[in-house]
């Protein structure tokens, strides 16, 4: 089998070669991670976890510089925002690790009635078993700290599965945690095709599938899932935001700017959506526009980019034939609408697509934005929740009134006040509902997924 070619987005140079992960090292890893989850004598302590997880934090932030260039390189991430995730992921990595004295139980009231009088019950929670980490390429260091750093902190042997366009911040990763004392089966890289993943899925060795990707495959996974499995699911969105006539648009526009371009749209929660009030709707179009004008675009790994390439000439392809589309039912493009090359897209501001047309109803994951005018909330409402993915969506406006009633209409899991849709920090919860995803991710959440809740009830043998 040719080996995996892994190539930079922006000029399409080869970067490394990878070997596959044969059928017997797929194998052999599942196993091994299977064997060292049933051995519960040897299970990693928490005071053990909280000193691997602190020498990683360590480990990367000695190599900071060199994993930004790399983000960069490997996943057309402007060097800017590719430093800011390696902050991010250092930080998770801290979080994980104190995080793991919170994995507590509780106790259980006994003495109630003439059944429990003599008891006393206590829960704790212990790792769940083997995890499957099947990752994205949009966020490759900062996602696999959500998905295996969690794991490691919850006392599970973890296999994982990056993007096959990001591979390499991947084994960097895996290799870091080898080097801080992680024990080899606890950390173990796959680089497999779709059709594997979804073998691992079935197998009934396996106890959890921590899944970031599309809806299409995160669906398929979970239906392949072995029996007793369990998973979460974070796929992606279609972002609305709403201004309403009161809001500060000064304030407004750099946010909009950052949450609709950022990683040139390649963002579950990037802002794709904008219903303004029609007496305003015109004036944000077009500053909106320039401000997107303005932007930078070009190689990621340059101090000056603000948006970078597309992950694959493809989809470079597909977001001009979405813009084609929305163009030909009846948008304006007031900035952009074009490829600028065979791996970069124009930073694009469309104004009043089609309800209907793809830029509106499916998630882009490109940098086109489009704007609508309404006339009265409900109306903005009910367009904002048309389709059936929802994630984060945003609001501006002065009146508390609105925020309150309008945050509670909207339909993302996460509705952010005068901010875009694509606000995160490491520690909220985070996810989707719907065809967006299942459970809720989060550093905290995910390692409470990882663990199960167990229970120990005492009889005092003496009345």
């Amino acid at each position: 089998m040719k080996p995996l070619l892994v190539h930079a987005p922006f000029d399409r140079s080869l970067l490394a070669e990878l070997a596959w992960t044969s059928p017997a090292e797929v194998e052999s890893a599942l196993g091994s991670a299977h064997a060292a989850y049933q051995d519960r004598t040897s299970w990693i302590t928490p005071a053990a976890r909280i000193d691997i997880l602190r020498r990683l934090q360590r480990l990367l932030s000695a190599s900071a510089g060199e994993l930004a260039l790399g983000i960069a390189r490997e996943g057309g991430k402007p060097l800017v925002d590719a430093r800011v995730e390696v902050d991010r992921a250092l930080s998770g990595i801290e979080k994980c690790a104190a995080g793991i004295s919170q994995l507590v139980g509780r106790e259980i009231p006994m003495n109630e009635n003439a059944a429990s009088l003599g008891r006393f019950a206590v829960s704790y929670r212990e790792p769940r078993g083997v995890v499957l980490a099947v990752s994205a390429f949009n966020h490759p260091l900062n996602l696999l700290v959500h998905q295996v750093v969690t794991a490691v902190a919850a006392g599970c042997p973890v296999l994982v599965k990056p993007s096959l366009s990001t591979p390499l911040i991947a084994r960097q990763l895996v290799e870091a945690c080898a080097e801080a004392g992680l024990p080899p089966a606890y950390a173990q890289l796959l680089v497999v095709p779709d059709e594997v993943t979804a073998e691992l899925c079935a197998d009934r060795r396996l106890a959890f599938l921590s899944f970031i990707g599309s809806a299409k495959v995160g669906w398929m996974l979970r239906a392949r899932l072995a029996p007793g499995a369990t998973c979460t699911l974070e796929h992606g969105g279609v972002a609305p935001v709403l201004i309403d006539e009161t809001a500060d648009i000064d304030d407004a526009l750099p946010l909009l700017t950052k949450g609709a371009f950022y990683h040139a749209g390649q963002v579950c929660v990037s802002v794709q959506r904008i219903y303004v009030h029609e007496s305003r709707a015109r004036e944000v179009t077009e500053r909106l526009a320039d401000h997107a004008q303005r932007l930078t675009v070009g190689d990621p790994t340059s101090e000056r980019t603000d948006v970078g390439p597309l992950i694959r000439p493809r989809e470079v392809t597909r977001v001009g034939e979405w813009v084609s589309e929305a163009i030909q039912s009846g948008a304006e493009v007031r900035c952009g609408g074009s490829a600028l090359g065979e791996t970069t897209f124009a930073p694009t501001v469309l104004w009043q697509p089609a309800d209907d047309a793809k830029v509106s109803l499916e998630e882009v994951f490109g940098p086109v934005v489009s704007v609508y005018p309404y006339r009265t909330l409900d109306e903005a409402i009910r367009r904002a929740n048309t389709g059936d993915s929802f994630f984060q969506a945003g609001l501006f406006t002065k009146r508390l009134d609105v925020a309150l009633d309008v945050g509670r209409r909207l339909e993302g899991m996460a509705v952010l006040i005068n901010d875009h849709s694509a606000f995160r920090v490491d520690w909220m919860p985070f996810g989707g509902h719907r065809l967006s995803g299942l459970g809720v991710g989060g550093l905290h959440e995910s390692m409470r997924d990882m663990t199960v809740e167990r229970l120990i009830v005492f009889r005092n043998p003496r009345p």
